[in-house]
């Protein structure tokens, strides 16, 4: 028995909400539409973006929805739907009621989770760890976040944020300052922004000649193209996610490691070092891991967040 979910992917850029159609086969997504968060704009305003986004959904909805599953950047509470803790990207996004909120507009019960989480458990379910009874997700763009995946089920961890592997001890990074306020963590090494730093000090150019901030994207294709410094700056990355990644197949020991996100497309520099960087870390019996990309791209927290509806005791 088919059931239609409307599932929302809240991020800081943008708002992304659609109808995710789950049954006995792979789920269907339609009537997807992306506005902007303006998370600068507070909490309250990001709410409501949320809830007109909800309520247009439904209204268009082939069939009535069961319920409303969500996506959201911030640590998530997915017992209440709450917003514990969200950092600066989303000022004022903490300490909001989604769930509640949502229900209370639309009439229609609501399920949150954390978006990072909700990817994987996208993938892990849907995605390229369908066939494996564990995965561990990466997701490396503007920041790298991470969950772990056990026959379906996610690891939250006491406080809901297990998998925040941008925030673990780096060797690679050591001495580099981390956006948390530590030192020495994966994300500032292994994200868009570090492979730009890196290569700004290494003496690249930080703009176009129309005066555009250079970008990661702009890096790979210096990188294809021979440029010394941009090459270096992606092995750099790679690196430090390679053995980070040994390190916690040692210790999860998952069927198989699934990375997307944007500096997951990178080219063979990033690839080969984050490889070679993973057996050296990686006891022997992990070692041969299958390290391989994601397919949901940016379906996969909309699948995950209807998922994570459709297990709820909310739907009867």
């Amino acid at each position: 028995m088919s059931q239609t979910i409307v599932a929302v992917d809240i991020g800081g850029t943008k708002v992304a909400c659609g109808i995710v159609t789950l049954g006995d086969g792979t789920p269907r997504i339609s009537s997807v539409e992306k506005v902007p968060t303006e998370a600068e704009r507070g909490g309250a305003h990001v709410l409501s973006v949320v809830i007109e986004r909800v309520a247009s959904a439904i209204r268009h909805a082939g069939a009535r929805p069961v319920g409303v599953g969500i996506s959201s950047a911030g640590v998530v509470n997915p017992r209440t739907g709450d917003i514990t803790f969200a950092n600066d990207l989303m000022p004022g996004w903490g300490g909001t009621s989604l769930s509640s909120e949502v229900t209370t507009a639309t009439g229609f019960p609501c399920r949150v989770l954390n978006d990072v989480h909700a990817h994987a458990l996208g993938e892990a379910r849907w995605g390229a760890g369908r066939d494996a009874q564990s995965c561990l997700v990466v997701a490396v763009g503007t920041g790298v976040g991470g969950a772990f995946v056990e026959r379906g089920h996610v690891m939250l961890g006491a406080h809901d944020e297990a998998g925040h592997i941008g925030h673990v001890c780096c060797p690679a990074a050591s001495g580099v300052p981390c956006s948390c306020g530590a030192v020495g963590h994966l994300e500032p090494v292994a994200a868009g922004p570090g492979i730009v730093s890196e290569y700004v000090r290494r003496g690249g150019t930080k703009t176009l000649p129309d005066g555009t901030p250079v970008d990661g994207a702009e890096i790979d294709r210096r990188a294809a193209a021979g440029d010394e410094a941009a090459r270096a700056a992606q092995a750099r990355a790679g690196h430090a996610l390679g053995e980070v990644l040994g390190s916690m197949c040692n210790m999860l020991d998952p069927a198989c490691v699934i990375l997307s996100g944007s500096v997951a497309q990178c080219g063979s520099d990033w690839s080969d070092a984050l490889h070679a960087s993973f057996v050296d870390q990686a006891m022997p019996p992990v070692a041969k891991t299958p390290l391989m990309g994601g397919t949901l791209a940016g379906a996969a927290p909309l699948i995950g967040a209807a998922e994570n509806f459709a297990r709820s005791a909310y739907v009867l």
